[in-house]
């Protein structure tokens, strides 16, 4: 293979995809970075409501890839799943400007609030199927110019698809920042100069640019066979889940009816329960009734060596996934922090000194900017010094192990939430000496909103271990049939993380106004509030979660390593 070909860049379709993913990080930043200040300003939601609209909003929109991508996977066509869920989504972004128009036009808040909620539902329906669906449809365009550039590999041409595959994503990964920088940046400036009727209309053009574009691509795309063909597949681990708890259930009911079979052992009744859960009750056509047949056909013990072959069994999928829940359920807090640039900090912000000169106010949402620049900026020298100085510390090829990755970030945010409580100590202090001055000015307190950047930046270097690592972990400890689901693992613990932090703002909300004092932790007058004990409180619970995660990794056995000792049984001289 020559250099040229070595070095040849991406596809057509693949940069057209990339531009879009760009696009549609635009336009939902451009609504998410800033939408708590739309709520509390305009919609008039007192802070602790409109933080957890925002989080359980986030929540949603997280959680819905754990249910569409396996859907998308094995039903639907992945183009036209993209162009439904894109125009649902541009559906949502079209009511949301409505929404800020009649506000503008009329006080009536009852149909508002309905079209804001029902559009906000919209929205995160359309992202939830179009992410997933996205980044697969990428992948097809990809595996096929890679499959058709290298058709027989040899050792430099695995070399180059390597490169290839590392610059795609390195490619979608900066479409995805970028889009993120300039939908956090220019639309919260937008919004807070010019408002919110322009501020939501313009993503909303967006994306129907995006839908433009992305049709505009139907004749370089690659259409794969699609989840309507007749093809005949190994079961997926979920279909594998589904079949055993059913043959649990027909088990017991032979037991009950005092069925007699004579198989060798428990397996193999399972595995016959199984096989006729497979069958259809009813006659079907010629093709049908042969695949029945032979189905009918298989054996218990040809079902055990399909199965040994194909991965996983219904039980051991179970077991895998029970196996996780510890190490996710301990992530929960990394997550629950993780929601505070876009509501309580955003929050803070509006409050301090945002002046540049004499005119220019810094937008507090554009803040949140710095996480991503963080990310983008420090992400080399993650990976070209970080990582080789712990190789050679460690002495082995790997460095720094995806568990510690994990481990490093979660630290990290609990440093970056102790700052946080102490520059909003401060922020109190002061907001309480300026009372008393004759030019006291009760929206702004005479502290620089740049107190805030330490923090930000802190989350940001924390999400290069842990958000990184995460995507790593569950990827590589879930079988290969089972990838959408480690996908899924990895995005629903900031699905429930958004869950978990409105549950929390509601009972701190109700136990500060229950004490005798009366004060609500989450006042509108952020100069009443106290968000700092709230802070201390999450600080407190990170690292709880932490100290747990450390004594879990401790005990924890990855499925790789497990694969690789049993390979080293196995070549063993016997």
């Amino acid at each position: 293979m020559d250099l040229e070909q070595k070095t040849r860049g991406l596809g057509k379709s693949c940069a057209l995809l990339i531009v879009i993913a760009g696009m549609e990080r635009y336009a939902f930043k451009g609504v998410a970075s800033n939408l708590v200040t739309y709520l509390t300003d305009v919609v008039k939601m007192s802070n602790s409501r409109a933080a957890k609209t925002v989080n359980t909003w986030a929540g949603f929109t997280s959680m819905l890839p754990l249910f569409s991508a396996p859907l998308a996977d094995a039903y639907w066509d992945r183009f036209f799943t993209i162009l439904a869920s894109s125009s649902v989504y541009f559906v949502g972004l079209v009511g949301l400007t409505w929404t800020a128009f009649a506000g503008s036009r009329s006080a009536t808040k009852t149909i508002s609030a309905y079209f804001l909620y029902s559009s906000l539902c919209l929205v995160s329906i359309g992202l939830g199927v179009l992410n997933p669906s996205l980044q697969a449809f990428g992948a097809d365009q990809l595996d096929h110019d890679l499959n058709k550039e290298f058709e027989l590999l040899s050792g430099d041409q695995k070399d180059a698809k390597a490169t290839r595959k590392t610059q795609f994503f390195q490619w979608w990964y900066f479409g995805v920042c970028a889009g993120s920088l300039l939908g956090v940046t220019v639309m919260a400036y937008i919004q807070d100069t010019f408002g919110w009727v322009l501020g939501f209309a313009i993503p909303g053009i967006a994306m129907f640019l995006l839908i433009l574009l992305f049709l505009s691509g139907c004749g370089i795309y690659v259409y794969g066979a699609g989840a309507g063909s007749k093809t005949k597949t190994t079961p997926t681990p979920f279909e594998k889940i589904l079949k055993l708890i059913k043959g649990a259930v027909v088990k017991k009911k032979k037991k009950k009816q005092g069925s007699k079979y004579t198989l060798a052992d428990e397996e193999d009744l399972d595995a016959m329960e199984l096989e006729l859960q497979e069958r259809p009750l009813c006659k079907c056509d010629d093709d049908a009734e042969a695949e029945d047949i032979e189905t009918a056909s298989t054996t218990p013990q040809q079902m055990d060596d399909e199965s040994s072959k194909t991965g996983f069994s219904g039980l051991d999928t179970i077991k895998l996934v029970l196996r996780l829940l510890p190490i996710w359920t301990m992530l929960l807090m990394f997550a629950v922090i993780f929601q505070l640039p876009a509501t309580f900090f955003t929050k803070q912000g509006m409050t301090m000194k945002r002046n540049i000169g004499s005119s220019f106010k810094i937008p507090p949402a554009t803040l949140q900017s710095t996480i991503t620049l963080s990310i983008i900026l420090l992400m080399p020298l993650y990976e070209k010094i970080l990582i080789p100085v712990t190789k050679r510390i460690k002495n082995n090829g790997q460095g720094i192990s995806v568990m510690e990755r994990m481990g490093v970030g979660m630290f990290l945010s609990i440093i970056a939430i102790v700052i946080a409580a102490m520059v909003e100590r401060k922020r109190l202090d002061i907001s309480q000496k300026v009372k008393s001055l004759p030019d006291y000015d009760p929206e702004t307190v005479p502290f620089s909103i740049f107190w805030l950047l330490p923090q930000y930046i802190l989350l940001g270097i924390s999400d290069i271990f842990t958000v990184v690592g995460m995507q790593e972990f569950f990827y590589a400890e879930v079988p290969v049939r089972m990838r959408t689901m480690g996908f899924a693992l990895y995005t629903s613990v900031f699905g429930v993380g958004g869950f978990v932090s409105a549950g929390l703002i509601s009972v701190v909300e109700a136990y500060s106004t229950s004490t005798g004092e009366g004060q609500n932790w989450f006042a509108d007058d952020l100069s009443e509030a106290r968000l700092d004990k709230y802070y201390w409180l999450l600080a407190l619970t990170s690292t709880i979660s932490f100290v747990v995660y450390v004594v879990l990794c401790k005990y924890f056995k990855s499925s790789s390593s497990d694969q690789g000792s049993e390979e080293e049984k196995e070549k063993a001289p016997k």
